[in-house]
């Protein structure tokens, strides 16, 4: 990648046949010759300094601003090189350069209607003539891949987005897409690559506020979260009034008391904490996917699966990469007792990353599978595997009435038979799981269904 910054021409003296009006004039038109050779030897502050002391002699020439613009330029100070650029075509409509610059520098900021509007400019003042003809097309090619950039990025394509990104910085390697490409990288999960980026414009810029953030996050999916917490504050004593950084520092902070709350035992408060975490920006997908995993943990002390189960998908549709919240849920659907799904999430975390301890849960799930092939108790009632005698009770009057025959008359017979069926097997489930010694025998596989049956 080329790095070099763009070089930009200087307007050079001209003789427009007008008799000097002042010594003032001729000091300032030595100034900004002497501003030209600097300009030359890339002596840029030395040459905006000549620059701007012909500008306060003579403040109304647009190539004095457009000069001093062009410096900025060179030292990728675009705001104050826009400030000079707008300052010269307000004094000149017809300063072709000054658009050139305003186009440039408004595309460093991230402004393309001032780009596209400057464009327009140049093209209604029929000021596009063949030397400036492949910087209008370059341009023209960075707004394409910046369009295209910014819809691969909202499709969640980052590595499309990446590709427009690196593009562009073959061109025009401003900070604003140096950032761009950092907050790709970190969705790439490649943050030590992002982090970099940040450590150098923090080189040049330290109070860069969105360099700041970037490594901030960078150590939060590191899982270095006091280091994280530490960049975000830092960060909004810069900019106090950002709410993007506001939100992500509040569910950071409400990730670190949930976890707190989570080692002390005190699993509802660490459940309403990390729900108040959630709801703060329900549009950051990827701390919310680590928000919801947390949440799922909790939930699983609690004895909430299906709850659990609920949340681990959630995050799994925010990051389908997050291996820990495949395995929370395969182990909460082992829980349920609904092994078919738990065999199904343990082989995709196994395919995700072999490893021994993934090989045994994985057989653990198929052997359960296996052994329970005739009928799971547990599931008919609609209870977990810890449940007590009062909540298998319940279930079993709630499946029992919702089953019965006589509840549901005028329906085909077929539908009715299906019901005896079921009301059957909530009966039978009931009888196994309400005897301490059944229920025993049974969670230890020492008896089929067969044997069920005859224990009636």
């Amino acid at each position: 990648m080329n790095n070099a910054p763009i070089v930009i021409d200087l307007e050079k003296d001209t003789d427009d046949g007008e008799p000097v009006r002042s010594n003032a004039k001729e000091v300032a038109e030595l100034k900004k010759e002497n501003g030209n050779q600097l300009y030359i030897t890339k002596k840029y502050q030395e040459a905006i300094k000549l620059y701007t002391e012909a500008t306060e002699l003579c403040s109304d020439s647009s190539v004095y601003y457009g000069n001093r613009s062009a410096c900025y330029i060179m030292l990728y100070q675009y705001r104050a090189a826009l400030a000079d650029a707008r300052k010269a075509v307000a004094l000149d409509s017809s300063f072709a350069k000054g658009h050139r610059r305003i186009a440039k520098c408004s595309l460093a900021l991230g402004d393309m209607t001032a780009v596209n509007s400057a464009l327009c400019t140049l093209r209604k003042l029929s000021l596009i003539n063949s030397a400036f003809l492949p910087e209008l097309q370059k341009l023209e090619v960075i707004l394409r891949l910046d369009k295209e950039g910014t819809i691969a990025y909202h499709k969640q394509d980052y590595i499309k987005a990446l590709e427009c990104t690196d593009k562009i910085l073959q061109e025009i390697p401003c900070t604003r897409y140096k950032l761009k490409r950092a907050g790709c990288l970190i969705l790439l999960r490649r943050y030590q690559e992002a982090k970099n980026i940040a450590n150098d414009i923090l080189h040049v810029d330290k109070d860069n506020v969105d360099a700041v953030y970037i490594r901030g996050m960078c150590f939060y999916y590191q899982d270095d979260v006091d280091e994280a917490l530490y960049h975000f504050r830092y960060a909004l004593r810069l900019a106090p009034n950002n709410e993007r950084l506001m939100a992500i520092y509040k569910q950071v902070q409400g990730k670190v008391d949930g976890s707190k709350a989570y080692t002390a035992g005190k699993f509802e408060e660490a459940y309403i904490i990390y729900t108040q975490a959630l709801e703060i920006d329900p549009k950051n997908r990827s701390v919310n996917a680590k928000l919801f995993f947390d949440r799922a943990m909790v939930c699983s002390e609690l004895g909430r699966f299906i709850e659990a189960v609920d949340d681990c998908s959630k995050a799994l549709d925010l990051d389908e990469n997050c291996r820990k919240a495949l395995l929370q849920r395969a182990k909460c659907y082992m829980e349920l007792r609904d092994f078919d799904k738990a065999v199904k999430d343990y082989e995709e975390a196994y395919r995700m990353y072999k490893s021994y301890e993934g090989k045994k849960l994985l057989d653990d799930a198929k052997r359960a599978l296996k052994n329970t092939k005739e009928k799971d108790y547990y599931k008919i009632c609609g209870v977990n595997t810890n449940a007590s005698l009062k909540d298998i009770t319940k279930a079993y009057k709630r499946k029992a009435l919702d089953h019965h025959p006589d509840r549901h008359p005028g329906v085909p017979l077929e539908v009715i038979k299906e019901h005896e069926e079921k009301f059957k097997s909530v009966k039978e489930a009931y009888d196994t799981l309400s005897d301490v010694n059944k229920r025993a025998r049974y969670d230890m596989h020492l008896y089929d269904h067969e044997v069920v049956s005859k224990l009636k």
